[in-house]
């Protein structure tokens, strides 16, 4: 081997630490500026996954074909998430401006969510429960509250992770809602 293309080697040798080092830090500065809530949902644009589930608080089920028609909020809850307590009032609060709002009960116990509505108010047309969240699993569901804005055509169009209280959340929903409503989503 020439002197030439030893040195270059050893020289590469002696760098790769820290070239290796700069790349993990501009992965690092990358990461630590994109916002981790903004997860993108591939079940944007496409229909809601097809289910049929129990309904909580009477006899019955509700399945998917019941989406369509009107602009429906899934709003996925449970009595055990402490952030489902704190959208409770503003999911209640939209409920009372006249949109529509299902309850997907996720995870839960069924007493302790009928409880959980008696004592906190029931916002929802109707409430569906999926006890052991394999439906939520079509949904993509990560874990509550999420919630899930679907179109007249019941297809999904928005999706919220986390409560619908939050500031950014509730303006995004608001935003997407008056889209879906001059058909402009």
């Amino acid at each position: 081997m020439t002197e030439t293309k030893q040195n270059n080697k050893s020289m590469l040798q002696r760098f790769m630490p820290l070239i290796i080092f700069g790349l993990l830090v501009v992965m690092l500065g990358v990461g630590l500026t994109m916002n981790p809530r903004l997860i993108p949902s591939p079940l944007i644009g496409k229909p809601v996954p097809v289910f049929e589930l129990p309904l909580l608080n009477k006899e019955g089920t509700f399945s998917s074909e019941e989406l369509k028609g009107q602009i429906t909020l899934v709003n996925v809850w449970a009595s055990w998430c402490y952030a489902c307590r704190q959208e409770h009032e503003t999911v209640k609060e939209l409920a009372r401006s006249g949109l529509r709002i299902i309850g997907y009960n996720y995870k839960d116990k069924k007493q302790d969510a009928l409880t959980w509505l008696a004592r906190l108010g029931n916002p929802y047309q109707q409430v569906i429960a999926d006890e052991d969240g394999r439906i939520a699993i079509d949904w993509g569901v990560y874990g509550a509250p999420e919630s899930f804005l679907i179109d007249q055509q019941g297809i999904i169009r928005h999706k919220v992770i986390g409560p619908v209280s939050s500031q950014e959340n509730y303006d995004e929903l608001m935003v997407a809602i008056k889209q879906i409503s001059e058909n402009k989503l």
